[in-house]
């Protein structure tokens, strides 16, 4: 059987392959990228119906394309958003092959490069970029069994509020999936009880300028690494409906109930950690805090932009704070679904290389794994607090784009030096 060769072979089409094939293009780097599905699968199949990007438009795009149909202050929708990937791959003759799937990946033996397995074939490449991004693996934690007799899915396998069963619902996880799934049901006509772990609340805008704006000014998109424990921290974020802040007790008041972290079941009743009340404040502080930072920079850079003193103003506790509940009977309750926006893990169990620390992690710099010729693109803190977002990645992929070419150079002039001297032709 023929194997293909080629100089760096990216796997995956979401926007982190795209990013990388765009600057592979630009340095001359010739390339192949290989997606399972389609482009920008996950965006087109693995979200509910009603999602759109948490970010505006002038913000979660590449420097290349704008959202052209869209204002730049609009929160475009998912499936424009998979199409503008799929056009901008298209703009520069992205060499995207799509429906071939990546089994094994696993170094040559006695010279440099991998041997990459696919539903299509064997390939052979100098380099390997690993560009399925973050959601790899929904998790859903082991807590209620099958047997209770509940429909219970991941946020990934979320619709609408009409594919699910009549009854109540209860959502776990109160991250930017979280939220907007339980705000939708509750629009819905639908009860929901909302489990409200710790998590950051940015303002979705503040004095005029959304919170992706204060982040960029602030300088917290550069932060270059998590303090230890905050990797994974949940931010409770919102563009839906033109954008808003999430506020949890508002929620409530317009009948949500809200508990506390899930922590068991049993017999029927799921019972909850008495933290929901501290947990809120928590959450105010960091909203609070980063209204006092964009506060300082506006004056300390002569911003002319409206006061907002409204902003800093929380409705009452409602009852489900004050008095929370530690428990809930689920069938007494009505509840007839657990939605579990709990977030993902990655599966890199095709990956047959010496590149993982002792957790099984991708043991990288700026994407640069210790696997040399491995890369990694569109992990969460792969150089900074941006790496997973649209934009992020771009310039993540920039970035390993320049490794891979001067990398390419010492190969290359490896070979030269290797040429016998019959191979070279004489001075003129």
């Amino acid at each position: 059987m023929s194997v293909e060769t080629v100089d760096t072979l990216v796997v995956g089409a979401g926007q982190a392959g795209v990013a990388m094939s765009e600057h592979l293009t630009k340095q001359g780097v010739p390339h192949l990228v290989l997606e399972r599905a389609r482009i920008a699968e996950r965006w087109r199949t693995a979200r509910w119906d009603s999602l759109v990007a948490n970010g505006p438009a002038w913000h979660d795009r590449f420097p290349g394309l704008d959202f052209a149909a869209f204002d730049e202050d609009a929160f475009v929708p998912k499936d424009q958003v998979a199409a503008y990937f799929a056009a901008y791959a298209n703009a520069f003759g992205a060499p995207i092959r799509c429906g071939v799937e990546v089994t094994k990946v696993r170094p040559l033996d006695g010279r440099p490069g991998f041997r990459v397995d696919t539903a299509d074939g064997t390939i052979e490449a100098n380099s390997v970029v690993v560009a399925t991004g973050a959601f790899q693996k929904p998790v859903v934690p082991p807590i209620v069994p099958a047997e209770a007799g509940l429909h219970q899915i991941h946020s990934n396998a979320y619709r609408n509020p009409g594919a699910l069963p009549a009854g109540a619902v209860l959502v776990v996880g109160a991250g930017s999936s979280g939220v907007q799934i339980a705000d939708e049901l509750l629009r819905a006509g639908r009860r929901v009880t909302l489990s409200v772990g710790p998590h950051d609340r940015p303002p979705r805008a503040y004095r005029g300028r959304d919170f992706v704006w204060w982040l960029g000014v602030l300088g917290k998109w550069d932060i270059q690494a998590p303090a230890p424990g905050t990797e994974h921290v949940t931010i409770a974020v919102s563009g839906a409906h033109g954008g808003e802040t999430i506020d949890f007790r508002r929620l409530a008041h317009r009948g949500m109930t809200l508990v506390g972290r899930t922590q068991d079941y049993r017999d029927g009743v799921l019972r909850f950690a008495p933290d929901l009340a501290a947990t809120l404040v928590r959450g105010d502080a960091y909203y609070l805090a980063l209204l006092d930072e964009a506060d300082a920079y506006a004056a300390r850079n002569g911003l002319d932009l409206p006061p907002e003193p409204e902003a800093r103003v929380f409705p009452p506790d409602p009852a489900c704070v004050t008095d929370p509940l530690d428990s809930l009977d689920l069938a007494q309750a009505g509840i007839s679904t657990i939605i579990w926006a709990t977030g993902y893990t990655s599966d890199f169990r095709w990956l047959e290389v010496d590149a993982f620390d002792a957790q099984g992690r991708p043991d990288h710099q700026r994407g640069i794994s210790r696997e040399p010729g491995l890369y990694f693109l569109g992990l969460p803190w792969l150089s900074g607090r941006g790496s997973s977002f649209i934009w992020g990645v771009w310039h993540d992929a920039r970035y390993l784009a320049d490794h891979i070419a001067t990398r390419r150079g010492y190969l290359d002039h490896h070979l030269a030096r290797c040429r016998p001297a019959s191979a070279v032709s004489p001075a003129a």
